[in-house]
This record gives structure tokens, C-alpha cells and sequence, in this order.
């Protein structure tokens, strides 16, 4: 038995003992004595309480221990007590080593075999306090005590065991004793523990806290996880003469364990991305098999839905109406999940009978140990699924509600059917707290995927739905939005018509990501076209910009105090460049962006590098323009950081990959636009990709005329006439009237108040296009004239009368400009 307390050890006398330590076995000195009185067995405990080694006192009588004479018939009558299986306890003197009397309070167990020898054990510890006969320690050990013990022969037979372990396996002593546990308890794991047993006896080291789970007679519906600890029986020459186990029912211990396992495994397992319908099958795939046979998780419409707030709650609607579910996840041993009733993404309506939508609401989860097909209430409200039960064997079955932040999610069913066992309260814990885990994943992802499709919305919405550039210029673009996980970006880009028959090209990045991104990038998209259409060239348009986004980032909030953007903190960058058709020319800059590419019709690449810039919002650097001459059938392209990083982040390689595709094909620019945004990007970015291309056409001779007009009143009804014929010539008799006015109050103004020399040039593209060019740097102004004045009408004529009219300046002056659409 186990040796005594080291506080006993040192003790030189008697000392008050604490009321849990008199029901304490583990300090009390063992000894196993044969029928005939002799010692076969002597503990480290007994040699510690008398002071006696084993090697004085191993096959020796035990009677020379005594401090007085016993009387026979009292002996006598304890063994004979002892051998019908009662045991005896009392109070004893017996003679320390160094020869002082001890009283000791002794027990003697039922008598057992050892060998071909009757045995007693015998246990004791030194009497502190009188006790009686209620209280004794013998029957807490033999009958009371939570641990169960056993002493096996070295056949590993049973020779003794006490009650509790008889309580333990549900087999009598009787049928035990002389019997190996392999032959009674095959469900416990008997050869592996008599290995052990095996292993014990010959190396004579204990094994402490083995576990392991079995079943038990006793509890034949319920696995049950033990505690088992072996120590090898000795005799006085240390030659091995058993071995003793004590067994502890650990059942609510490893629950709990266990419990605790499955949930943090469940943590890195469930919830693995934020896509709602990935991660409630998720949930299914981790319960089957380890929880469950079986397991369907239904999801609310509104929580799929990336529409509205995704909850469904009282005020929504009459409790008495269900809420539409459909099967985002499900699970099964068997292939194909044949128990289900409805598939992913179908109608599912799954309430356990004799509960309502309530259940969802503020329920508490359902536990139905047994299903029962034939229950009228499962025959007439679900009368599918109460075949299924039967078919299958669906036995036990647990439901329980999903619900996250105040938000009802769904409904999580995991039932069992090739498993025997039925659920229990504890399996409801372990559901609950899975559930509860997954709730706050899909919850999570349906929040994400609300906010990142609202972002992606915002943002396709301030992109430009149409591109075109008349015929000046032939366009495609792409756009490829971020990886989901990283978030919605603030790439764009747009074509501007502009003045001339030019056309504006624009490509910016907000860096960040978010729907703060994607509205930096509109109101920056907005504030390009405005001053765009205001006529600026690209370095004092970008200059304009730069100071739009300072005022944006040192914005004051509803407080008074600064609030700084992100644009502010992250920065933009742009690159705006402008195509004239007639020269066939590109004036472009850049506020840290990367360079075009430039591909000729012969097939060569080239990036011109327009002096970088820095990026928008910094301030207090000038930006600066180049221009560059784009032949017929050139291509252009404009594109952000992402298409060019790569997964190597080598961006002049990924210039160098970009040129290589746009000059080896010649697939119409939409495809070739496409096909490079595919082979340069294979698989999602955590930035956004924008591609615009655009292939030059120039006007021809035939499509621009002018004429140089003198500093002469008389000279206007020349130029007027002029002008009509060439509009006829095209074609255009229709804008003809149109035009000669136009004409004649443009000529006129220019005459009077610009300074020489003065120029009009006609062009055909898209629009009729009438110019008036001077050496003037003041622009007219649209004033209203008063009734009693006799002119001031003429700019207002001419803004009635055509489509768009305004004012450009150029290194020269300036040019006043009026579009017709041409019928």
C-alpha cells in the first residue's frame, strides 16, 4: 500500500491529525500476512510507523510485533471473521524497532490467495484520537473510497479487490477472483492494461495516470474514461509477488478535456475565411465524425443575402410566420450525405417537431436522446425526414440555435446514427459552445461581405461605365478588383473627351483599402474631370489636384477639431495625359506614378518617363509635363502598380513582362486588353489592377481646315463665307447657319478686343468644332445683356446655339472653341 505521510515520518510522537486525513488511506503502512501468522509482505509505510526493514520482518511470525500478548481465540476468531470476507478493524499496541509501544488502529481485509498461500492484508497508522466504529478508516478504504484497487497474482490473476472497484466494472467479486481481466472486461482495453501489468512486474517501475475509456456493465450506455496507476508486490528478498492497481473514474475530468480540445481545435479548423457558406461547412466537415453521423447547419436568407442587416428578429415579422432558411453546410459519414432531406443552397424549413421560430429567437438548444420515426408529431409535420430516421437509423439528435451580437443566424443539427451512443447533457455543452464559435465566424463574414460588396459597389459605381474616344483614339480597359480578404482598393481610371477633337487619358491608385478608398478615389476621379473640362495642361492640372487633397486631408470634422483622410496618411498617385489627333501629339505628367507604355506600330516598346513627381497631398513641388509624338496605330497603355508588381515585387521586370504582351499581339484591343490583365495577374492580388489602352488615330487633311484672319472689320463676311462653303463641302448643310453666326460673333470679338494674330480652324470628327485662336491671354465671359442694351447677346447666341463652347489657353494665347454635334 502507499508509504506514510513525510510529515508523519518525521514526527517523533503522537500529533492531532485533521478530519480529512483520518479518511486518507494513501499514508497508512501495509503488510500482507499468510494464514500462519507470517509476514510474505512489508511496505515502506510499515517500516516507516515501526522503524522495522523488511529484511527483519519478511518471513518472520508477525506475532513477535505485538506489544502484549494477543488472545488466541481473539486471533482466531478475526481470522475466521476475515475468511468469510467480512475483514476486522481495531485498536492495537504493537513494539516499535527501538523498543517503545505504539497504539495503532489496524485493518484487516478478507482473506485471499496468493500463489497456493492464504493471505490477509493488513493496513494501520498510528492511533491519534479514539474513533468509533462509523468513522473507521478500514471502511472508507474498503467501501467508501472513490479509488478502486485490485492485487493480481503474477499470472495477473485477481486475488483481492475492494468494493469500489467491483462498482466499477458491474462484475461481482466472486466472479473475478482467480480470473485475468481479459477474460471479464474485453471493452477495457484488458490487453493493453495487462501489458502494462506485464511491463510493471518485470522492470518493477510503476506507471502512474494511465487513461483510457471503456465501457462498463455497470453503465452500459455510457463510455467511461479511467485513471489507473500500477505498482509491482515485493517481498522481503525484493522477488516479485504481484502487482497491485488502483482505478479512478476520470469520466467528468476528461469531458471536460475533451471539451476543451474539440473547441480549440474547432478554432483553427472553423471560420478559415470570410465567406459565410465556406465557413458553416466548415462547421459540418469539423462535427462528422468526431461529434456526430450527421450534421446540416441552416443559415437565414438575410445572412446570406448581401442586402440589408442579415438579421432576422420579432419585429420583422408575426412570430407565427418561419423565417426562410436555406442549407449552406452538411456533413455526413455516409457518401453523399443520403440522410438529407434538402441539398446546398435548397429551402430549409428544419425546426425539431412540437417548437416554433421562436426556438431561433431566444431557444435554448434542443436534445432529443432518442428519435422516435413513429411519433405522430414527426409523422405529421415532417413526415420526409421521419422516413429518413427510420432508414437510416437516425437515433439521437441535438439543435442548436446560431446566433451572434444580438443577430439570429440559423439553426445547427448534428444527430447520430452509426454511432451507438446518445447524445447527453454534456454533448449539449460541447454543441453549444461549437456553435456559438462558428456564429461569431459567419457573423464575421457576413458583416465582411456586406461591407467589402457595399465597398465594391461604391467603387464599380464611380468607375466609368462607358468609355469612348471618339475618333481620335480607339479604347479598352480592365479592372480586376483586390482578393477579398485584402479589401476593396482606389484604382481608376477615365477617358475624357476634351476641346480639339483631343482626348484626355487618366489612371490614378489610392493607396489603402476600404470603402475610404474607394471614395477618395471618386471625389479625385470627380475633381480630374472638372478641371479637366476647365482646359489646365497635365502639370497644372495635377498641380490643382495636389492642393485639392490637402484641403481634403486637413478637412475640420462636426467637432472643430482636424481630421485627417487617409489620403492624407497614404497617399494617391496619377498620371494624366492628353492626345491631340490633329498633331498627333501626347502631353503627359505624373504625381508618382508609373510611366506609360508605348508601343509603335512596328511593334517596339517603349516606357517614356515624364520627370515622377511626388505623390498627390504632399505638397510644395511643382510638377512638370512632357510631350511626345504617338504615330498612327500607336498603342498607349496606363496602368496601376498592381499589374506590374508580381509576385517576385520586381516591377522593372514587370514593365519588361507588359511590353512583351502588348507587342506580340494582335488580337482586337478588348482582348488584348483582357488576355494581358489574365496572364500577367493569374490569381488574386491583395491590390487592385487597372489596364487602359488606347490605339492613336490622327484627323486627316481633309478634317481641319484654317485660315489666318486680318485685323479688319471687313474681313469677317470673307472668313464667314468661307467657313459655310467647307461645312457644306463636308456635308454638314444642316449646321451651315449655325456655324456662319458662330463664326461671324467669334471673328468679330477676336478683331476687336484680342491682340493678332488670329486664326480659325474648322475640324470634323465626332463634332463640328469651330476655334478661334489669338494672342490674347483674357477670356470673353458669358454676361446676360439688359433689355435696353444694344449688344452683349453675342456669346450667349453662340452658347444657345451650340453643344459646348469655352476657352483654352496655350503657350501663344489663348483659342475660344464651340462644339456642334454633328445630326
Amino acid at each position: 500500500m502507499a508509504p506514510m505521510d513525510p510529515a508523519r515520518e518525521a514526527s517523533d510522537g503522537p500529533t492531532p491529525a485533521g478530519p480529512s486525513e483520518f479518511l486518507d488511506a494513501s499514508t497508512d503502512a501495509a503488510a500482507i500476512v499468510s494464514a500462519r501468522g507470517v509476514v510474505v509482505g512489508w511496505t515502506r509505510g510499515a517500516e516507516a510507523l515501526l522503524g522495522h526493514p523488511a529484511s527483519e520482518v519478511v518471513g518472520r511470525s508477525a506475532a513477535r510485533l505485538l506489544a502484549m500478548p494477543g488472545d488466541p481465540a481473539r486471533v482466531a476468531g478475526v481470522a475466521q471473521r476475515c475468511r468469510g470476507g467480512m475483514g476486522w478493524n481495531g485498536l492495537i499496541p504493537v513494539r516499535h524497532r527501538d523498543g517503545r509501544a505504539v497504539e495503532i488502529d489496524l485493518r484487516v481485509s478478507a482473506s485471499f490467495r496468493v500463489g497456493e498461500d492464504e493471505c490477509f492484508l493488513t493496513s494501520a497508522r498510528e492511533q491519534r484520537q479514539q474513533w468509533t466504529v462509523g468513522q473507521s478508516v478500514l471502511d472508507g478504504f474498503l467501501t467508501r473510497s472513490p479509488v478502486g484497487m485490485a492485487v493480481m497474482d503474477l499470472e495477473l490473476r485477481y486475488v483481492w479487490m475492494n468494493d469500489t472497484l467491483e462498482r466499477f466494472g458491474g462484475v461481482p467479486r466472486d466472479q473475478r477472483l482467480g480470473r485475468r481481466l481479459s477474460e471479464l472486461l474485453p471493452g477495457l482495453q484488458a490487453v493493453a492494461i495487462e501489458g502494462l501489468m506485464r511491463k510493471v512486474v518485470e522492470s518493477g517501475v510503476p506507471v502512474t495516470d494511465y487513461e483510457y475509456l471503456g465501457w462498463s456493465w455497470a453503465d452500459p450506455h455510457r463510455q467511461h474514461a479511467y485513471s489507473t496507476s500500477f505498482f509491482p508486490l515485493v517481498d522481503g528478498d525484493d522477488a516479485k509477488t504481484g502487482v497491485c492497481y488502483m482505478v479512478q473514474d476520470v469520466t467528468e475530468r476528461w469531458t471536460a478535456r475533451r471539451l476543451l480540445s474539440l473547441v480549440n481545435e474547432a478554432g483553427t479548423c472553423v471560420g478559415t475565411t470570410l465567406d459565410v457558406m465556406r465557413t458553416a461547412q466548415e462547421l459540418a466537415d469539423f462535427a462528422v465524425p468526431r461529434f456526430a453521423d450527421f450534421v446540416v447547419v441552416d443559415l437565414l436568407e438575410p445572412v446570406l443575402s448581401t442586402e440589408g442587416h442579415g438579421a432576422w428578429l420579432t419585429d420583422a415579422g408575426p412570430a407565427s410566420v418561419s423565417p426562410v432558411m436555406r442549407r449552406s453546410g452538411m456533413s455526413s459519414v455516409r457518401e453523399g450525405c443520403p440522410e438529407a432531406v434538402a441539398r446546398i443552397g435548397d429551402r430549409a424549413g428544419f425546426i425539431p417537431p412540437s417548437h416554433d421560430v421562436n426556438l431561433l429567437i431566444a431557444g435554448e438548444p434542443i436534445l432529443l436522446p432518442v428519435l422516435d420515426p413513429s411519433d405522430e408529431r414527426w409523422v405529421a409535420e415532417q413526415p420526409e425526414r421521419a422516413e429518413k430516421i427510420r432508414e437510416f437509423g437516425l437515433h439521437s439528435l441535438i439543435s442548436v440555435p446560431m446566433r451572434a451580437r444580438n443577430t439570429v443566424l440559423g439553426l445547427t443539427t448534428f444527430i447520430r446514427s452509426l454511432n451507438p451512443v446518445s447524445f447527453q447533457p454534456d454533448d449539449v455543452l460541447l454543441a453549444r459552445e461549437l456553435v456559438a464559435r462558428a456564429a461569431l465566424c459567419v457573423d464575421n463574414a457576413r458583416r465582411y461581405t456586406r461591407e467589402h460588396t457595399a465597398a465594391v459597389t461604391l467603387q464599380h459605381s464611380l468607375l466609368p461605365q462607358a468609355l469612348t474616344g471618339g475618333t481620335a483614339l480607339e479604347v479598352a480597359s480592365a479592372y480586376l478588383p483586390a482578393d477579398p480578404t485584402g479589401g476593396v482598393g482606389g484604382d481608376w481610371f477615365d477617358v475624357i473627351p476634351l476641346s480639339g477633337a483631343r482626348v484626355g487619358l487618366v489612371v490614378g491608385d489610392v493607396v489603402g483599402h476600404g470603402i475610404t478608398a474607394a471614395a477618395t478615389m471618386g471625389r479625385l476621379r470627380t475633381a480630374v474631370q472638372t478641371l479637366a473640362d476647365m482646359e489646365m495642361p497635365p502639370d497644372e492640372l495635377l498641380a490643382h489636384l495636389d492642393d485639392l487633397v490637402l484641403r481634403l486631408s486637413a478637412e475640420k470634422t462636426h467637432d472643430g477639431t482636424a481630421h485627417r483622410s487617409s489620403t492624407a496618411f497614404l497617399g494617391a498617385t496619377c498620371l494624366y495625359a492628353v492626345y491631340d489627333p490633329v498633331i498627333g501629339r501626347c502631353t503627359m505628367a505624373r504625381a508618382g506614378h508609373p510611366p506609360p507604355v508605348v508601343v509603335a506600330p512596328d511593334g517596339q516598346v517603349s516606357f517614356p518617363e515624364p520627370p515622377a513627381g511626388p505623390p498627390l497631398g504632399l505638397g510644395g513641388m511643382a510638377f512638370e509635363a512632357v510631350e511626345i509624338e504617338l504615330a498612327e496605330n500607336s498603342l498607349i497603355g496606363l496602368y496601376t502598380d498592381g499589374l506590374i508588381e508580381g509576385p517576385d515585387r520586381d516591377m522593372g521586370l514587370g514593365m519588361s513582362r507588359l511590353g512583351e504582351m502588348l507587342a506580340r499581339s494582335d488580337a482586337d484591343l478588348a482582348t488584348l486588353c483582357t488576355s494581358a490583365v489574365r496572364q500577367l495577374v493569374p490569381v488574386p492580388q491583395p491590390d487592385d489592377i487597372a489596364l487602359l489602352l488606347a490605339r492613336t488615330h490622327t484627323l486627316g487633311a481633309d478634317d481641319v481646315v484654317s485660315w489666318d484672319v486680318p485685323v479688319d472689320p471687313a474681313a469677317v463676311a470673307d472668313v464667314r463665307a468661307r467657313a459655310t462653303r467647307q461645312v457644306e463641302a463636308w456635308g454638314l448643310g444642316e449646321l451651315a447657319m449655325t456655324t456662319e453666326l458662330v463664326v461671324s460673333e467669334l471673328v468679330t470679338n477676336a478683331i476687336r478686343y484680342a491682340e493678332p494674330p488670329i486664326r480659325l480652324r474648322l475640324l470634323r470628327d465626332a463634332r463640328l468644332t469651330c476655334e478661334v485662336a489669338d494672342a490674347s491671354s483674357t477670356a470673353p465671359r458669358l454676361r446676360h445683356a439688359r433689355s435696353m442694351d444694344e449688344g452683349g447677346r453675342g456669346l450667349f447666341l453662340v452658347a444657345q446655339l451650340t453643344d459646348r463652347w469655352g476657352a483654352r489657353y496655350t503657350a501663344g494665347g489663348k483659342i475660344i472653341w464651340a462644339e456642334q454635334e454633328i445630326p
